[in-house]
């Protein structure tokens, strides 16, 4: 037997033996699409196991994130540091091998991956983001940025829309060194393809501007590897390569769905492995002439490394402005300190709408610093996100920085979540909120990893009037709420919609999605940095205890305090407290909410437009909220906002009755 089919072998073996042990998994992809991995790892991707994080490496996706068996195998077998114990412990509680890739948890890992084709528009946004870094950095004569995206998609991945809208828009943008390997062995977990899934893939790449390639025979290694060769050389076009493979192969069930997502079962596993030469009584086997072979192959890493090195020394002495820029940017190092001045903070006294405030932030931070890279699900005029002066990225010119998503959402998601994996950034997409429902499975995903991304989400409420339910925001902001580790912030005026920004381009590990408004907010003498806090007491009454709190985010604070100054007439002493952000105010100490919402102050009113969900826990039993329980309705924003009832006069007749009780 040749070495590399040995080495094939072995890893089809380990990623069988794990999901045996486990009695969990998926042993099908692995088996089939050995072979495909095997060629792409060993023979064509530039990596330095030794040296995962190296910026120049090839980026490596497995976007069918079910067959990680194979995954941590390849890891296994190219020295990443997952040892044989790791590979029996999959699956299991606490192990670096979990039922699907995660990022940050297991060494070699790119992305999270298992909802299917999240990977796939993923690495777009990676391939996007060396586009760009090339593009601004590379000189004629050195080019420190330089690498490839490959992914190893499946059937499954390919029918998911989220690989369409991402294909569409790699095929527009000529993304020449994003590379997708396609495991197309036609099975599903309900069976043949043919049941749900007849088009013809090639084609349809071809008409999305790839290249697309053929691969016959998924076991013949050279004819994959030569595919490769073959696809880096076309750097105008990203190419789709499909390799026709057989699920399970070796196996009794080679061909059959039952392999998908099933161990094979002992018996089983011991035919296969006397089929392809292997020990049949030995589990978790690893040769010794597979390991020296192995480090032969490391060795090219190594290698590969070492001379970027040389390359780059090289670019730090003749292009030493550019290489500091670039290497701060690289290791997240960039300044911000425009930020903490006055200038970020100062804005004309006058009524504006958020989203207005939240354009002339971005071009603020755009004009101070290179990181900032984004744009709008075709929705910039509205949603503000242009930069100005910054160029649109496109196949003609990479080192714009306006990106157009066009129409999709959810890849638009993904693809900024492979911009920030990828380094280098601070990468936001925007829309008008209530489409964040078309993003929200990406957005889960960027908060599973602690990727920063920001979401600028405009047209935040029944304030969008005419346009009626359809697009009038209801449970979106619950719905974000209720993501772990998402910051939302729903700012009140030009100060609050600065601190969003701030927070979103300090972040390090927590995405921030910021909900603006399209109708005009005052500027209140109150905000401020103190908006940092998620809560904090916007206006405040005359007493050292008040008789009420009244709490709002948003355009809604407007309406509270013109009720406090009602309510004073009358002999109400309120506190008007600002919650643009409930996760930042449970950051605080407990000893700083105590003194913006005393406990001992049991009558309290919030409003605000949308759900009530979340509300309840600064409410109490004895607490109200105006709010929305239902949907919204067609009609002119001040019609619409009356007729919920989020008015001061409204605020002014349910505080009454809290502190009659």
């Amino acid at each position: 037997m040749k070495m590399e089919q040995k080495v094939i072998n072995t890893l089809r073996c380990l990623s069988a033996d794990a999901v045996q042990k486990a009695n969990s998994g998926h042993p099908g992809l692995p088996l089939g699409a050995a072979p495909a991995a095997f060629a792409l790892w060993a023979k064509a991707m530039k990596h330095n196991p030794h040296h995962a994080g190296w910026h120049n490496r090839d980026r490596f996706i497995l976007s069918a994130g079910h067959g990680s068996a194979l995954l941590y195998s390849l890891l296994h077998i190219f020295d990443y540091g997952l040892t044989i114990e790791d590979l029996k412990q999959f699956r299991q509680w606490d192990s670096l091998t979990p039922g699907h890739p995660e990022y940050g948890h297991t060494v070699g890992v790119e992305a999270t991956t298992g909802p299917l084709g999240a990977g796939f528009a993923t690495a777009v946004g990676m391939a996007m983001a060396e586009a760009h870094l090339a593009a601004k950095y590379n000189k004629e004569d050195i080019q420190p940025i330089d690498h490839f995206t490959y992914v190893l998609c499946g059937d499954g991945c390919l029918m998911e829309g989220i690989s369409a809208e991402a294909a569409s828009l790699a095929g527009t943008l000529g993304l020449g060194k994003l590379i997708v390997l396609y495991d197309s062995n036609r099975i599903t977990i309900e069976g043949s393809t043919d049941i749900a899934f007849t088009e013809n893939v090639s084609q349809r790449f071809e008409a999305y501007h790839w290249q697309v390639l053929d691969v016959a025979d998924g076991n013949d290694v050279q004819a994959i590897a030569g595919a490769i060769a073959e696809a880096r050389k076309d750097l105008n076009r990203p190419t789709l390569i499909e390799i026709h493979t057989e699920i399970g192969y070796g196996s009794a069930l080679q061909g059959s769905e039952e392999s998908h997502g099933a161990p094979l079962g002992a018996e089983n596993i011991k035919a296969m492995k006397e089929k392809l030469g292997m020990p049949a009584d030995q589990d978790f086997f690893v040769d010794t002439d597979v390991r020296e072979y192995m480090n032969d192959i490391l060795k090219k890493g190594e290698e590969a490394e070492a001379e970027w090195m040389a390359v780059w020394e090289n670019y730090q002495a003749s292009y030493p402005t550019e290489a500091k820029e670039l290497e701060a940017r690289l290791n997240g190092q960039m300044d911000l300190s425009f930020m903490d001045e006055p200038d970020f903070w100062t804005f004309a006294d006058k009524p504006n709408a958020s989203r207005n405030l939240s354009g002339e932030l971005i071009q603020r931070i755009a004009d101070k610093t290179p990181i900032l890279f984004g744009g709008s699900a075709d929705l910039a005029p509205s949603t503000k996100t242009y930069m100005k002066g910054h160029g649109d990225f496109s196949k003609n010119n990479y080192s714009g920085r306006n990106l157009h998503f066009g129409v999709r959402e959810l890849s638009m998601t993904a693809i900024l979540n492979g911009i920030e994996l990828h380094g280098g950034f601070r990468a936001y997409g925007a829309t008008f909120f209530v489409f964040s429902d078309y993003m929200k499975p990406m957005i889960r995903l960027a908060a599973l990893m602690n990727v920063p991304a920001t979401y600028v989400l405009t047209h935040d409420s029944i304030g969008v009037g005419e346009d009626g339910p359809t697009h009038q925001p209801v449970e979106q902001l619950a719905s974000l709420r209720s993501i772990p580790n998402v910051i939302t912030f729903r700012p009140a005026d030009a100060k609050e919609t600065a601190a969003a920004w701030y927070i979103a381009m300090h972040s390090q590990k927590t995405p921030v999605a910021i909900v603006l408004t399209r109708q005009n907010l005052p500027n209140y003498a109150g905000s401020g940095k103190e908006a940092l806090k998620g809560g904090y007491i916007i206006s405040d009454c005359d007493q050292a205890q008040p008789d009420l709190l009244l709490l709002a985010s948003g355009s809604e604070v407007e309406h509270m305090v013109a009720a406090q100054a009602q309510l004073k007439t009358e002999g109400i002493a309120a506190r008007v407290i600002s919650m643009p952000s409930f996760e930042l105010f449970e950051m605080q100490s407990e000893e700083y909410k105590e003194k913006v919402m005393p406990k001992a102050v049991t009558a309290r009113l919030a409003m605000e437009a949308g759900k009530s969900f979340g509300w309840h826990k600064y409410l109490g039993l004895d607490g109200q909220i105006i709010s929305i329980e239902g949907f919204g309705a067609s009609g002119p924003a001040n019609v619409a906002f009356r007729e919920f009832g989020f008015t001061a006069e409204n605020a002014v007749k349910c505080a009454r009755e809290l502190v009659k009780k």
